[in-house]
């Protein structure tokens, strides 16, 4: 296989990271709950933290639901696609120093960061999508995020990727069944 139809196999095999995006809808919500309440923002924040820990989890479960293949041994080109998500890692270091220096806009870097580290994708599956939601998620995060508070943010956040969601299935729909 050629580098194209690696990438187009990663993108038929693992529905172009739907499943992940689906996830990340469930934690959104779970996160915008939690900034709903009248926990001290410190609490919020460390839940907010503890809440995102089961995405791998949780995008596991959904792709068995909808059918994905989740791990690809076949394509050296999955390998790539964890190291696009253990990047984002090494930037929530920020978000770190964010949550007890600046509390109340955690979860507007947290949302910039998950939007930004999106853009690699949009090379590995050859989406729009994610090049252009890696671009609009980060600027609508600082915009809402400066001027509204934080359950804003990550309710924002859950029609984002709601959207995205629907996105990525539109894409995935004009996918070949199979790699030729």
């Amino acid at each position: 296989m050629n580098l194209e139809d690696m990438r187009l196999d990663c993108s038929i095999k693992q529905k172009k990271g739907l499943h992940f995006i689906l996830a990340s809808i469930i934690i959104w919500s779970v996160v915008t709950g939690i900034h709903f309440t009248s926990l001290p923002i410190l609490s919020k924040n460390f839940l907010t933290f503890c809440f995102t820990a089961p995405l791998m989890p949780l995008a596991y479960m959904i792709s068995r639901i909808i059918k994905v293949d989740f791990t690809n041994k076949g394509n050296p080109l999955t390998n790539l696609g964890l190291l696009f998500s253990f990047n984002q890692m090494l930037y929530l270091l920020i978000a770190m120093w964010v949550y007890p220096t600046v509390p109340e806009k955690m979860v507007m870097i947290v949302a910039m960061i998950f939007g930004a580290h999106l853009l690699p994708y949009g090379w590995l599956y050859r989406s729009k999508s994610y090049i252009v939601m890696s671009v609009i998620i980060p600027i609508i995060a600082l915009i809402v995020g400066i001027n509204l508070p934080s359950y804003m943010v990550a309710g924002t956040m859950v029609l984002v990727e709601v959207l995205f969601s629907l996105l990525l299935v539109f894409e995935v729909k004009r996918l070949p069944r199979k790699v030729i």
